[in-house]
């Protein structure tokens, strides 16, 4: 059973820093792109960052660019977000998944359960 598993995530405050990991199981994601998304409260689920196969190529929404880094280490078959300069803003359920590259939520097979992430003022 391939299964996503978030963490990382609590209460920070603004300004401050995170760093979630998405850990893999069941099956080898070293050959597939991997993204995060998020869902601020009352907000539909945006897409935050997207990284390749290799780690090599990745993109980032505007709202998190020169802040948010996603990387990657396939041996461990896991994924991370670190997370700087928080804002209020930035105040969501964080989604790893996995199996496809890019900002559609939809087109990714596996996805996690979500970890949240708060940022007070």
């Amino acid at each position: 059973q391939v299964q996503l598993v978030e963490s990382g995530g609590g209460l920070v405050q603004a300004g401050g820093s995170l760093r979630l990991s998405c850990a893999a199981s069941g099956r080898t994601f070293s050959n597939d792109g991997m993204g995060w998304f998020r869902q601020g409260p009352g907000k539909e689920r945006e897409f935050v960052a997207a990284i390749s196969w290799s780690g090599g190529t990745s993109f980032y929404a505007d709202s998190v660019k020169g802040r948010f880094t996603i990387s990657r280490d396939n041996a461990k078959n896991t994924m991370y977000l670190q997370m700087n300069s928080l804002i209020t803003e930035d105040t969501a359920v964080y989604y790893c998944a996995a199996g496809a590259y890019g900002s559609n939520w939809y087109r990714y097979p596996y996805r996690g359960q979500g970890t949240q992430v708060t940022v007070s003022s």
